[in-house]
Parts: C-alpha cells; sequence; structure tokens
C-alpha cells in the first residue's frame, strides 16, 4: 500500500532498479491518460493501444537512465507517447479508424438528444483528425488532457509562444470547419435548446 503513495519519481527510480511492482503502478496510474491522447492523436483503437504499450515498454527499457532534470516524470512519459504517435503518423503507418459502434438507442423520449451527441462527436472527431499532427497535440494535450500550457510545452519541446500559436491556429481551423456543421445541428434542436447556444 506504501509504494502506491509514492511519487511517480520515487516508482521509476524502483523501477530502474527492476522493481516489476513499481512499474506495475506506474502503467496503472498512466494507462488511461497516456491511452486517452494517443487516441487523439492516431484516431483508431489499435493503434492508440499499441502506441500506449510501447510508452510503457519504454519507460521499462529507460526507466533506470531517467532523471528528474527539471521536467516531471509525467511530462516525460507524455513527450515519450506523443514522439510515437508522430512518428507513426510520419511513417504513414496509420491504420484506418475503426467505423464506431452503433449506440445502444435507449426508446425513451430524448432520443434525438443522443443522436446529436453522436453527430456532434463525429463532427469534433472529424475535424480533429483533419488538423495538422501538432495543432492536434496541442489540442489534444490542453483541452482534452487538460494541461497547462507550460507542461504541453514541455511535452511538445517547444516555447509556450510557439505552443499558443498551434493552439491558436489549431482553434481557428476547428471553429471554421465546425461552423456549417453547428448551424445543421441547431437547426435540428427545438428553440428551447438552441437559446443557451
Amino acid at each position: 500500500m506504501a509504494r502506491e503513495r509514492e511519487s511517480d519519481e520515487a516508482l521509476v527510480a524502483r523501477a530502474g532498479r527492476g522493481d516489476r511492482g513499481a512499474a506495475s503502478i506506474l502503467v496503472e496510474r498512466h494507462t488511461d491518460k497516456i491511452y486517452a491522447v494517443c487516441f487523439r492523436m492516431l484516431r483508431s483503437k489499435p493503434a492508440a493501444e499499441d502506441a500506449a504499450q510501447e510508452t510503457f515498454l519504454r519507460l521499462w527499457k529507460n526507466a533506470s537512465k531517467w532523471r528528474p532534470q527539471g521536467a516531471k516524470f509525467q511530462t516525460w512519459l507524455y513527450r515519450v507517447a506523443m514522439n510515437i504517435c508522430l512518428d507513426q503518423l510520419r511513417k504513414g503507418k496509420r491504420e484506418a479508424p475503426e467505423e464506431a459502434a452503433p449506440e445502444q438507442v435507449d426508446n425513451g423520449p430524448r432520443q434525438d438528444d443522443q443522436l446529436l451527441a453522436v453527430e456532434r462527436r463525429r463532427a469534433i472527431d472529424e475535424a480533429l483528425e483533419a488538423l495538422p499532427d501538432r495543432q492536434r497535440a496541442a489540442i489534444s494535450l490542453c483541452h482534452f488532457q487538460e494541461m497547462s500550457n507550460i507542461e504541453a510545452a514541455k511535452i511538445m519541446e517547444v516555447s509556450v509562444d510557439a505552443l499558443e500559436s498551434l493552439l491558436a491556429r489549431g482553434r481557428r481551423a476547428l471553429r471554421d470547419r465546425l461552423a456549417p456543421v453547428h448551424e445543421n445541428l441547431r437547426g435540428r434542436m427545438s428553440d428551447d435548446e438552441t437559446a443557451g447556444l
């Protein structure tokens, strides 16, 4: 139990000495977030799973070499994951995204809300996929992983100003791409639902 409360840095030091239990705790702590950022970048469940697995494999192989030189362990781990994703995208090994499985529709009165949510999600995913890789990475880290600009800049190995530029361009491209979709979806909602938009 005490190891589960240890800092990431203490656990990675233990993992570097061959402690599989410490490595397992790190994997358990960070799997969901690493998988989420990989999926946002690669848009494929199998590719994201492979990238997350490769990230943790590199953690195990390089734990003994890791030193806290100004960056948190989590920042280093995200950087490894982002580099793996960018390498996959550059090499063209990206798999076609799986078609979303049809959602189970509740026969209750709010089916239209569920359908609108699915359509919105699909539109956002398609708009994100159309962004250049580095803009998608910046948006994914700051908006979906809720990192600060400083943390995201460290992970992407760019200045905060460069990250903010990527974010601004990415947001502008998303807004432009989603504007027609937003109007279309908005037109399907009742007047009560559109009052808050």
